[in-house]
């Protein structure tokens, strides 16, 4: 039985599992649905009745990274991790580099419903799946697991932040900006506050507390998690991705509009 947070991942991946079936999809997840299961189609139906109005903001949110994964190993950087990893399946989907190593970090019953959800699926990449509670010492079990600090790491922190006290979430950012050499890069995406307060949102916040993971942690200053660290940060709204990509039913407002309600894409290279 999965905890409330490590649910949403079974969300999450019912919406790459509806995405994947479009002809327009913005990305092909071959392995979602089979990872999102019953659990993840009936919370995706519970989510669509909640919020009548659906954005595509998983969906961009997932191509975005996707494509920065590749401008990270085009760069040459050949470690990657992905944090509070869930039922992600970009190690079995993605066509890595020959000599990538991908390393998955959550919960063991997490990784370990994934595995079976999978059954015996084979990764594309060389994958490493490391059981470990982010709240407790999981650089610790990271480095166990043959992770390589002398080495540029690609960091994946996705759909986690909201989820987290702003203690955890700085904990967080510190033990990365600690285990990663020159070079490195950070990708992550937090809500703004606006969001948090939006009354278009509010049905589908209040079915999040109903489900037992509340989103409790927003900033309109992104690049500021970071940044104090030496790190480099570019942000990126989401809509304005959608926007480009033919799936957004809004204009797309300025960076500078006051009172929009917003979320933000980062991608942070350490100088």
């Amino acid at each position: 039985m999965l905890n409330s947070v490590a649910t949403t991942g079974l969300l999450v991946a019912a919406m790459r599992a509806e995405e994947s079936a479009r002809a327009d999809r913005l990305f092909d997840d071959p392995f979602a649905a089979q990872l999102a299961g019953g659990a993840g189609r009936a919370a995706l139906a519970a989510y669509r009745s909640a919020s009548p109005l659906s954005l595509p903001i998983i969906e961009v949110r997932t191509r975005y990274y996707d494509e920065a994964l590749a401008r990270a190993w085009d760069a040459g950087i050949r470690q990657f991790v992905v944090l509070a990893a869930g039922m992600d399946a970009r190690a079995y989907r993605l066509s890595w580099p020959a000599d990538a190593r991908v390393f998955e970090v959550d919960q063991p019953d997490v990784l370990a419903a994934k595995a079976e959800r999978l059954g015996g699926a084979r990764s594309r990449a060389a994958r490493f799946a490391v059981g470990a509670d982010l709240g407790d010492d999981w650089p610790a079990a990271l480095l166990a697991a043959d992770f390589d600090r002398s080495q540029r790491t690609a960091w994946l922190v996705e759909g986690l932040l909201q989820y987290l006290d702003a203690s955890v979430v700085a904990a967080l950012f510190a033990r990365v900006e600690q285990l990663s050499a020159p070079g490195s890069r950070l990708l992550y995406d937090v809500v703004g506050r606006g969001l948090l307060e939006a009354p278009a949102l509010a049905p589908t916040l209040r079915m999040m507390r109903e489900l037992g993971a509340p989103w409790v942690y927003a900033t309109d200053e992104p690049g500021g998690l970071i940044g104090a660290h030496g790190w480099d940060a570019v942000v990126t709204d989401p809509s304005v991705l959608a926007a480009e990509w033919g799936r957004w039913p809004f204009p797309a407002l300025p960076p500078d509009a006051p009172g929009v309600p917003r979320g933000y894409l980062v991608e942070a290279s350490k100088r």
